[in-house]
C-alpha cells in the first residue's frame, strides 16, 4: 500500500469527527469539543509537556494555577478542532460577539496596508492562540485573503485533506519548506499578502528570548520584511467565551535597518516574541503549551 494503514485509519477518524461536529450547531460542537479535549488532557503523558513548559515560562504560578491553565489548554484545543467545520459560517461584527461570531477590531488597518482592492504586499503574523485558523477566515471575509503558511501534518493524507479545506479561506496554503519559500516570494512579488504563525520551534532558526528563555525562532518574517521593506501586521485572536471570538489587526511593527542584517533580524524577532508573550500571558489557557517550544 502507498500509505500505512495507520495513516488511513487516522484520516477516517478525522473525517468521522468532522462529520459529527459539522452536524451540530457551532456552539454545541464547540462545547462538545471542549468536553472531549478536557478528557483527553487528563492523560498524564499529554499533560506532562504542557506542565514542563508552563513551569519554565511562568514559574511564579502556583501548582493549582498551572493545573487550571493546562485544563483550559486542552479544552481550547478540543473546541478549536470542533469549530473547524463551521469556520466558513462565522460572521463578523463590530459589537459583542455571539456564538459563531467574530468581533473584528482594526479592519481599517488591514485595508490600509494591503489596499482597498489589494495590490499591496504585506506580512501578517499571529500565534497558536484561541482558534488560530480564524486569521485566514477573517481576512478572507474582509475581502483581503492571504497566502497561508502552515506546518504540514505528519500524516500526509490528513495534510492533503486540510490543504483542500484551507484553500477555501486563503489564496493558497503553503506548507513550510522550499515550496513555501518560492510561493511566498512569488505572492509578494504580485503584491499579495502572506500570513504566518510564528510561535513554533524551528530547529535551524535563531535563538531569541521567549518568556526569558532562548527559543529557536523562525527568522523568515523579519528577513522578508527587511529585504523588501514590507509592513508587518500583528493579528491577535482571542476566545471570549465558548465559540465567540475577537480578532484584532494591530498597527505594523516599527523596525529599522542598522546595517547588520542578522542583528536587525534578531531585533525584529525579539519584538515579535515579546508581543506574543504579552498575548499569551493575558490568556495562557488559550495557547499551545504542549508544543516543544524550548530546548529540553
Amino acid at each position: 500500500m502507498k500509505h500505512p494503514i495507520r495513516y488511513r485509519l487516522e484520516l477516517y477518524l478525522a473525517r468521522l469527527l468532522w462529520a459529527l461536529f459539522a452536524a451540530l450547531p457551532v456552539a454545541a460542537a464547540s462545547n462538545l469539543g471542549g468536553f472531549l479535549g478536557g478528557l483527553l488532557g487528563r492523560l498524564p503523558a499529554l499533560a506532562r509537556r504542557a506542565e514542563a513548559n508552563l513551569s519554565l515560562a511562568m514559574p511564579e504560578l502556583r501548582p493549582e494555577e498551572r493545573a487550571g491553565i493546562i485544563a483550559g489548554v486542552w479544552q481550547n484545543l478540543g473546541r478549536t478542532v470542533a469549530e473547524l467545520p463551521h469556520l466558513e459560517t462565522f460572521t463578523l461584527t463590530d459589537g459583542a460577539p455571539s456564538p459563531g461570531q467574530v468581533q473584528v477590531v482594526g479592519a481599517e488597518t488591514l485595508t490600509a496596508h494591503v489596499g482597498e482592492d489589494g495590490g499591496k504586499a504585506a506580512l501578517l503574523f499571529g500565534s497558536h492562540l484561541a482558534n488560530w485558523e480564524l486569521m485566514n477566515t477573517v481576512t478572507a471575509k474582509l475581502g483581503h485573503p492571504v497566502h497561508a503558511v502552515y506546518r504540514a501534518a505528519n500524516n500526509p493524507l490528513i495534510d492533503a485533506w486540510l490543504q483542500r479545506i484551507r484553500k477555501d479561506s486563503a489564496l493558497s496554503a503553503l506548507a513550510k519548506g522550499q515550496t513555501a519559500a518560492r510561493g511566498i516570494l512569488a505572492a509578494l512579488k504580485r503584491g499579495e499578502p502572506v500570513g504566518m504563525l510564528v510561535d513554533q520551534k524551528m530547529n535551524d532558526g535563531i535563538a531569541v528570548p521567549f518568556f526569558g528563555q532562548p527559543a529557536m525562532t523562525a527568522p523568515a518574517l523579519a528577513q522578508l520584511a527587511l529585504r523588501q521593506d514590507l509592513p508587518v501586521l500583528p493579528v491577535r485572536c482571542e476566545r471570549l467565551e465558548g465559540a465567540s471570538f475577537r480578532v484584532t489587526f494591530l498597527d505594523p511593527l516599527p523596525y529599522r535597518k542598522d546595517g547588520d542584517h542578522s542583528e536587525d533580524v534578531a531585533a525584529m524577532m525579539g519584538q515579535v516574541n515579546r508581543m506574543l508573550e504579552d498575548w499569551i500571558r493575558a490568556r495562557p489557557e488559550q495557547w499551545l503549551w504542549p508544543h516543544h517550544r524550548w530546548p529540553s
